[in-house]
């Protein structure tokens, strides 16, 4: 069986960093397992007391949300008379972040030459559920679910696609785990892609603690650039707007906008962490994506003018 490894999605969200991945194979027709005893999907939350670990990776989270308020950063009011939108740039900032191989493709998180790639997105309808580890307490459970449903429901209309929550064969795992939960993410990647290979499951090894989340995704064939499968983890000990932050970034990056622009703006496919939360800029991107006219594989140069005469029609005229 030929081992899979992370494709267009392994995006690494720190401090001021996501970093997104290329595609690679997977092998097709493998059926998920069965979740393992010690994840939860609906159920009672489970440890009482967190480790000193998780306590400590808490308060540092809170830290960090804290400073990056008080700079002025982390905004969620999706952009506004500061941040104009022309045709000319969002069609710049659609090529710099779905087209744009950040990585080498098939060579781990080698740093890529900046050159341009394929169209990657979902063909098939996109199935979502959020499962949580012991440690995360029922009612940031219930949180969780709601704002994962929200936010669902958003890119499907933002996209035109098919997307959905569903427990009932989902492709789209969301793991919410805490520090305390880390030994279960590697069994749980492995249940849902048996075929996974070692290297995309070694980053879980050593999370350091700016990493915030990360998406990985896969192929549905060996070489192919339509996503079947994806499966996002976000830690549970961000404070609330930091949770949030990580299911806006990692869904969407999940769904092809695999990159980083610092040229883009309002965005949260930006390093610079101004915004947390999913902009009108972004949405056009994702409505540009998802555009039938826009198939898996296309080359750069086949999509640029479509994406051109799209970018217009959203902004509203030429720029």
């Amino acid at each position: 069986m030929r081992a899979r490894g992370l494709f267009a999605a392994l995006s690494l969200l720190a401090l001021a960093a996501c970093d997104a991945s290329r595609l690679a194979p997977r092998e097709t027709g493998t059926l998920p397992q069965a979740r393992p005893a010690a994840m939860g999907g609906a159920g009672a939350a489970g440890r009482e007391t967190p480790s000193a670990a998780s306590l400590a990776l808490a308060q540092y989270y809170r830290r960090v949300q804290a400073d990056l308020l008080a700079r002025g950063l982390l905004r969620t009011d999706g952009g506004g008379p500061d941040t104009p939108i022309t045709d000319t740039m969002l069609a710049r900032d659609f090529e710099n972040i779905a087209l744009t191989e950040e990585y080498v493709r098939g060579a781990g998180l080698r740093p890529g030459d900046g050159g341009l790639g394929r169209i990657k997105k979902w063909t098939k309808p996109v199935r979502v559920v959020a499962e949580f580890g012991p440690s995360v307490p029922a009612e940031q459970r219930s949180a969780d679910r709601a704002a994962l449903a929200r936010f669902t429901d958003r890119l499907a209309r933002a996209t035109g696609h098919r997307i959905g929550m569903s427990a009932a064969g989902a492709n789209f795992h969301v793991l919410f785990m805490g520090e305390d939960d880390r030994a279960l993410i590697q069994p749980r990647i492995r249940a849902l892609v048996p075929d996974v290979d070692q290297a995309s499951l070694a980053i879980f090894d050593r999370l350091p603690r700016d990493i915030h989340c990360l998406v990985i995704a896969f192929a549905d064939r060996p070489g192919g650039y339509s996503y079947d499968r994806a499966i996002a983890v976000i830690r549970a000990e961000h404070p609330d707007l930091l949770r949030r932050a990580c299911i806006h970034e990692e869904m969407a990056q999940g769904l092809g906008l695999a990159n980083d622009s610092p040229q883009a703006r309002p965005s949260i496919f930006n390093d610079d962490d101004e915004f947390a939360l999913l902009t009108t800029h972004d949405e056009y991107l994702l409505r540009i994506l998802y555009d039938p006219r826009l198939t898996p594989g296309m080359r750069a140069e086949e999509a640029r003018p479509i994406v051109r005469s799209l970018a217009e029609q959203l902004v509203g005229g030429s720029s």
